[in-house]
């Protein structure tokens, strides 16, 4: 939990500028020696998943961090159990792990996803058995 909050925040800040800028007169806001990174290829969106909705298998050239804002999330990666996620809770899939995502069975899901760039390759749909977790 506390890695995720501290992942949106670092996020955040990136999102909002891609340069550590101080106005004339404010005091240092940091303790050591930082830098912004270039953020170029990182994308931040939201998605609202109706109930059951879900991705297709896909995977990520670079990763994805996935965070649920409202409701409730199911999830898995490509020989693992499935997982359900509530709010604050993430998940990581690391670059080229396949995995699908979506709404948890009878719950909407607002989810935050973050890309580090690069591209992604979709695979077959999800089947109810799988999404039941009965495959």
């Amino acid at each position: 939990m506390r890695r995720a909050v501290l992942f949106i925040a670092w996020a955040a800040l990136l999102v909002v500028s891609t340069r550590a800028q101080q106005a004339p007169g404010n005091t240092p806001r940091f303790t050591g020696k930082t830098e912004a990174m270039e953020s170029t290829d990182l994308s931040v969106a939201r998605r609202r998943f109706e109930p059951g909705a879900r991705t297709a298998w896909h995977s990520h050239d670079r990763g994805q961090l996935l965070m649920v804002a409202e409701g409730r999330m199911r999830a898995q990666k490509r020989g693992e159990p499935i997982k359900d996620y509530g709010v604050g809770e993430s998940d990581y899939a690391a670059a080229d792990v396949v995995h699908w995502h979506g709404a948890a069975p009878g719950q909407a899901l607002v989810q935050i996803n973050v890309g580090f760039g690069g591209g992604s390759k979709w695979f077959e749909d999800v089947s109810d058995a799988e999404y039941q977790g009965k495959k």
